[in-house]
């Protein structure tokens, strides 16, 4: 293990923190607001330690799979652990572990929230509430990896290991440039949607930290109606860009070279958006009664479509009232989510299709075992190695569900809450149901129970393995 480059990014992750908490310190200074201190504060210190830590060199740029592993996972900690110490010194969230609960949500784009009343934070605080979905949508190493040369050919291992998806390749053949073209992308997009927001009638702040939480897919908003007091036409620009910020970027590259034609035959987002069709239409179908019309009985279902499957979390009504029907579809999205390579979270399309596949060969070779088949997707066979890493993505994704589900029961809360309190944290989703649905909170739980849901937000968002492989002991030892 080289313990030296572990150490080395770490500390340019964290003058990276202090360059994303000089945004909050301008928001302070413009609204004049004292809770601007805490900010200023702490992006100081982090400078600092980075400043000062950085200056020692690594023994060896050289680092593999295990040390990226690592690297993330420890970079997402100690960004969340900074990250919220200004909540905490503002006294605006005066409990630690809570504060620490809202930052780990805005970094994963989760959404969930311990907050009754959003609106009583100041202006800076909305502001990193929402700006933590855009650092992390993308991922904060790809940022890096974007502006600073990290490591040689060996930076790849990042990528891979912070970026959502079963597998992970290069656009170009340069890391670096691949970075800057994902990041490009994501900021062009990001760009676009606050223009339209504003045309809409939003204000600059409203346009700029909804745009933050759906470029993100996070679902943190600056009034506790979430989206519902806003414009139809502003919910409809909103439902159109969390469907597309869930589409692989790699789409969208494959437009900007011009190969329209490859980006169309992407077979997952073909799924991705068949998925969204058939849940807008029998959801509206069901809940045609609880809307003056189908009209607007088909706006708020794909606004809460987008929503969930995206893994956004913002709500524009309260589908905790909606028939057990349409809430069963929405709990299934939750689980599938949107596709790789994307800012969303769940199991993904791709997986999902895969899956599918395997069940369908495994048939297949049941009832012919001598017949020579193979599964294909994206029109290429997938190697053995990508079904057995899914299939034990799989399993190590039961497996933490199962034991958060029976870890927070200990509160003593409905296994409903229960349940889609953890689907709705390790899917990096939002608000689950009942207690923990789009008009209730995750304040409800123990600090015990709301530790056990940090871990499944880091977990959901990092693909699982980071963080198992931070918690092994082999992965220490050097050499």
């Amino acid at each position: 293990m080289n313990h030296s480059i572990i150490r080395y990014i770490i500390f340019r992750v964290l003058e990276f923190q202090a360059l994303f908490l000089l945004l909050p310190c301008i928001v302070a200074l413009i609204y004049r607001e004292q809770a601007g201190w805490a900010y200023l504060a702490v992006m100081a210190g982090c400078f600092l330690i980075g400043w000062i830590g950085k200056r020692k060199k690594p023994v060896s740029n050289v680092f593999y799979a295990r040390e990226g592993f690592v690297v993330v996972s420890l970079s997402w900690i100690v960004l969340s652990v900074t990250g919220a110490l200004p909540f905490w010194l503002s006294r605006e969230i005066p409990n630690y572990t809570d504060a620490l609960f809202e930052t780990i949500s805005g970094l994963t784009t989760t959404g969930s929230s311990i907050l009754s009343d959003v609106e009583a934070l100041s202006f800076c605080n909305l502001f990193w509430r929402s700006f933590t979905h855009w650092i992390g949508g993308m991922g904060v190493l790809v940022l890096i990896l974007a502006i600073l040369p990290l490591a040689g050919g060996y930076n790849m291992h990042l990528m891979r290991a912070e970026s959502p998806g079963p597998s992970v390749g290069k656009l170009v053949p340069r890391v670096r440039h691949t970075a800057r073209i994902l990041y490009g992308i994501y900021m062009a997009m990001t760009v676009i949607l606050i223009g339209l927001l504003l045309i809409s009638g939003m204000s600059l702040f409203e346009a700029t930290t909804l745009a933050f939480g759906t470029a993100g897919t996070g679902g943190f908003g600056v009034l506790n109606s979430s989206i519902g007091s806003y414009s139809a036409a502003s919910q409809m620009i909103i439902t159109i860009f969390m469907i597309l910020f869930g589409v692989n970027f790699n789409v969208y590259y494959l437009f900007l070279i011009k190969k329209p034609g490859s980006a169309l035959k992407n077979e997952e987002m073909r799924y991705y958006f068949l998925i969204i069709a058939l849940a807008v239409g029998f959801i509206t179908w069901n809940v045609r009664g609880m809307f003056d019309g189908l009209a607007e009985a088909f706006h708020h279902t794909a606004f809460q479509v987008a929503s969930i499957i995206t893994t956004t979390g913002y709500a524009t009504a309260d589908f905790g009232t909606w028939p057990v029907f349409s809430q069963t579809i929405l709990v299934l999205l939750m689980f599938i989510g949107a596709c790789a390579g994307s800012t969303g979270g769940g199991i993904k399309v791709s997986r999902i299709v895969i899956l599918f596949k395997l069940v369908k060969y495994e048939i297949s070779h049941l009832m012919h075992p001598k017949r020579v088949t193979q599964i294909r997707f994206e029109q290429h066979v997938v190697p053995k190695e990508v079904t057995r890493a899914i299939q034990v993505f799989l399993i190590s994704y039961l497996i933490i569900f199962a034991g958060s589900v029976l870890s927070i029961s200990l509160c003593e809360l409905d296994f409903t809450t229960n349940f889609t309190a953890v689907a709705a944290t390790l899917n990096n989703i939002g608000p689950g149901l009942n207690l923990v649905g789009p008009t209730g909170n995750f304040g409800v739980f123990a600090d015990p129970a709301k530790w056990v849901l940090m871990f499944d937000m880091l977990a959901g968002r990092l693909e699982i393995f980071p963080m198992l492989v931070l918690l092994t002991a082999p992965v220490w030892k050097r050499g």
